[in-house]
């Protein structure tokens, strides 16, 4: 049987109303990835990325110099603190302390802040002074031999930080003052299309035989006739990837050309190849959930 708490917990997630999580947890012996995927196929789920939405608050920061790029979030408990100057301040710093080609967060955090305190310490004297729980959450960085690593913040608070932060890494001999111009627009681009992979070979075929399955399983609650439900799931999954990889989608500049066909046009334009290597994107508390509401009595009844 289902509890409550699975209920509740799955009725944030999903946005699906509260019989209908009870009986995806009944459906899938209560286990949560499964029944978000029953909701989803029985066209449930009012928010397939819910779960993903940004939740929680404080800062992105983002630089680069030359061929590299680091990028920081510290997550905080309200966007009062955001602009907080301490706050800003330790968040620079920070980041200027990432240690070069690290995703270690725990390397930051170990990191020396100064003579008497690690970057972990100096965090927690601030949440002493400033009275609200603050969390160091992840670290990217980016470099390349030769070429550019361009950086972009989108909702900027001050420089360097703000609520959108991408580094992006272009491997080329082409004039860098021109590369890093380019980068910094395909930079702004990623900011706002969101992809999650650089070339289709990068998506994962779990994910990909997950959409699958739900497309065709919508396609036959549908009514279509089975002699033709995989050509439209094809023709579906090059849709998806056409939206979830870089490479594939239509840049958000012009709203038109494929961005291979961007980076195409400017290889000819400086007179030398240009491979776009990397890029990572942070996004202030994607993946983090918080409650919004108490349904405890709500969900209780529907329990018992």
């Amino acid at each position: 049987m289902s509890s409550a708490a699975q209920i509740k917990d799955l009725r944030e997630r999903t946005g699906a109303g509260m019989m209908d999580c009870k009986k995806a947890l009944l459906e899938s012996a209560g286990d949560m990835e499964k029944a978000i995927e029953w909701l989803r196929v029985k066209g449930l789920s009012k928010a397939a990325k819910k779960s993903s939405r940004a939740a929680a608050e404080g800062l992105v920061a983002c630089k680069s110099d030359g061929k590299s790029g680091v990028m920081l979030e510290v997550n905080a408990e309200t966007d009062f603190v955001a602009k907080n100057e301490s706050f800003q301040a330790f968040v620079k710093k920070a980041l200027s302390l990432v240690p070069a080609g690290t995703t270690d967060i725990e390397a930051l955090k170990n990191s020396a802040y100064s003579s008497e305190r690690s970057v972990a310490e100096e965090l927690t004297n601030l949440i002493s002074v400033i009275g609200e729980n603050m969390v160091l959450r992840r670290v990217a960085a980016l470099s390349v031999e030769q070429g550019v690593v361009a950086s972009y913040v989108h909702g900027a608070v001050s420089p360097e930080m703000g609520r959108i932060g991408v580094l992006v890494a272009l491997e080329s001999e082409a004039d860098s003052e021109k590369l890093r111009e380019l980068g910094e627009m395909i930079a702004m681009h990623i900011a706002a299309a969101r992809p999650i992979a650089l070339m289709r070979e990068d998506v994962s075929q779990v994910l990909l035989d997950k959409e699958r399955t739900v497309y065709r399983q919508n396609a036959l609650e549908s009514g279509k006739k089975e002699e033709f439900v995989d050509k439209m799931v094809d023709g579906r999954i090059n849709k998806y990837l056409q939206e979830i990889v870089l490479l594939d989608q239509t840049y958000m500049i012009d709203g038109k050309t494929i961005v291979r066909d961007v980076i195409a046009q400017a290889e000819k334009d400086l007179g030398a190849s240009i491979k776009l290597v990397a890029f990572d994107r942070f996004e202030l508390g994607e993946g983090i959930e918080v409650e919004t509401g108490d349904f405890a009595a709500e969900v209780s009844s529907i329990v018992s």
